[in-house]
C-alpha cells in the first residue's frame, strides 16, 4: 500500500478526536484510485492474507464502485455536521454566536445532498434533530440566534419564527428577573429598532455583521447604544463560549473502568458501569452538600443551565434568589460576574465566585480525590480476583 500511496498512510497515530472516523473515511476517498491499483496488482495476489476470507472481502470492497459511492455520500452528509462540532470544539472565539445558525445550515446542506427529497433525507435529520433536542434548542441558542444580524438580518423571516421569538423572550424574562420595566423596554420597544434598523443600527458601518469572522458582541457594544437593555443581554450572551467540561468528566470515568486489564467489557456493560458509577459520585456529592446546608445553585432545581450566569448580577445574584437565608443584595446590584465586557476577544475572560461558592468547589475536589484513592483500591482489588 505504501509503495503506490507513496508512503502516505489510511490513519495516522495520534490523539483520538471526535471526527476521527470522519477522517479516516476522508483519507481512503482521496487514496482512492491508488488502493484499486493495489488489488490489481500481480504482488496483491501473492500475499497469504487476500486469500482468507476477510482478504477476498476487502479486494471486492476496493472494486466495488457502490462502496465509493456511498462513501462519497456518506462524507458529503457529515462534512457540514464536522464543520460545526470543529466550531464549537474551539476556544479562539465565542461560538453560540453560530451554533444554531450553523445547525440550521448544516440541515439545509444535507437536504441539498439528497436533492432535497424528503423521503432520503428523512431519517438523518431526525437524528440530527434527535440530538438537538433539550441540548442546542435552549432558549438560550435561540436568543442567540436571533439576536445575531448575520441571521438575522440576512433572513429577516427568523423575527416571525414562533418558536425562536418565544425562547428569546424566556431568554429576556430570565436576565431580567423581577424588572417588568426592563423586559418590556428590551421586548416591546428596542427588539422593533433591531429588527427595523433604526437609529445606530442603521449606520453604514454596522454592515460589518455580514462577514463571518466579525465579533458579534463588539457589535452590539458599537450599535447597540440605543437599545441599552438589549444590548446589555446581547453583549453577555454573545460572548458565551462552549465547554466540554462535562465531557471529560464522563470519559475520565470511562478511562477508570475500561483498564488494559478488563478491556474486554461489552459495550452495554460498561456504559452500565459508568452510569453506575457516575451517578453515585453525583448523589454523594449532593448529600454532602445537603448536609452541610450549602446550596449549590448548578445542583438546583429551580435554574436551568448557565441560569447563575443570565441573572442580572452572576453567580451572586443567582445565590440570592435561591437562598433565602442570605442577605439582599446591595442596592447598587453586582457587576456581571462570568462573561464582563469583551472588545475583540483581546481581555481574559475570569469569572467570578462568591466565598460561599468557592469553599462549596474546594471541597467537591477533596471529595474526588478521596474517590479516585477508592477507585485504585477497587481495581486492585478486582485484578487479585481475576487471578483466581
Amino acid at each position: 500500500m505504501r509503495h503506490f500511496s507513496s508512503g502516505k498512510e489510511i490513519i495516522r497515530p495520534g490523539v483520538t478526536r471526535f471526527a476521527s472516523a470522519y477522517l479516516t473515511l476522508e483519507s481512503l476517498l482521496d487514496k482512492k484510485d491508488q488502493l484499486r491499483k493495489m488489488v490489481v496488482d500481480s504482488r496483491w495476489d501473492k500475499l497469504r492474507e487476500v486469500k482468507s476470507k476477510k482478504g477476498k472481502a476487502a479486494t471486492a470492497m476496493m472494486m466495488s464502485m457502490a462502496f465509493w459511492k456511498d462513501l462519497k455520500l456518506c462524507l458529503n452528509v457529515f462534512e457540514p455536521l464536522v464543520k460545526v462540532l470543529r466550531l464549537v470544539d474551539g476556544d479562539v472565539k465565542p461560538s453560540i454566536v453560530f451554533v444554531y445558525g450553523e445547525i440550521v445550515k448544516a440541515k439545509k446542506e444535507i437536504k441539498e445532498v439528497y436533492g432535497n427529497v424528503e423521503l432520503r433525507y428523512k431519517d438523518v435529520i431526525n437524528i440530527v434533530e434527535k440530538k438537538m433536542k433539550d441540548r442546542l434548542d435552549s432558549p438560550l441558542h435561540l436568543a442567540a440566534y436571533l439576536l445575531n444580524p448575520y441571521y438575522s438580518y440576512a433572513d429577516t423571516n427568523i423575527f416571525d419564527d414562533g418558536t425562536i421569538t418565544e425562547g428569546f423572550i424566556s431568554c429576556v424574562e430570565t436576565f431580567y428577573y423581577g424588572d417588568d420595566d426592563k423586559q418590556d423596554q428590551a421586548v416591546n420597544f428596542e427588539l422593533k429598532k433591531f429588527q427595523n434598523r433604526e437609529g445606530s443600527f442603521a449606520k453604514k458601518l454596522a454592515r460589518t455583521c455580514q462577514n463571518f469572522d466579525y465579533n458579534a458582541a463588539s457589535w452590539w457594544r458599537l450599535y447597540g447604544t440605543e437599545a441599552p437593555a438589549l444590548q446589555r443581554m446581547a453583549v453577555r450572551i454573545l460572548s458565551l463560549t462552549s465547554s466540554s467540561s462535562v465531557c471529560e468528566r464522563n470519559w475520565s470515568t470511562f478511562e477508570n473502568i475500561h483498564t488494559k486489564k478488563r478491556n474486554r467489557l461489552t459495550t452495554e456493560r460498561l456504559n452500565s458501569l459508568v452510569f453506575i458509577q457516575f451517578n453515585s459520585r453525583m448523589m454523594a456529592k449532593k448529600q454532602m452538600i445537603k448536609e452541610k446546608k450549602i446550596t449549590d445553585v448548578l445542583l438546583s432545581a429551580e435554574t436551568t443551565e448557565a441560569q447563575g450566569f443570565l441573572f442580572e448580577g452572576g453567580d451572586d445574584y443567582a445565590e440570592v434568589v435561591y437562598r433565602d437565608d442570605e442577605e439582599e443584595m446591595d442596592s447598587t446590584g453586582m457587576p456581571g460576574s462570568a462573561i464582563g465586557e469583551t472588545m475583540g476577544g483581546d481581555e481574559l475572560l475570569e469569572p467570578r465566585r462568591s466565598a460561599r461558592l468557592r469553599q462549596l468547589y474546594e471541597e467537591e475536589e477533596e471529595f474526588d480525590s478521596e474517590e479516585e484513592e477508592f477507585d485504585d483500591e477497587e481495581e486492585i482489588h478486582s485484578e487479585d480476583e481475576n487471578e483466581y
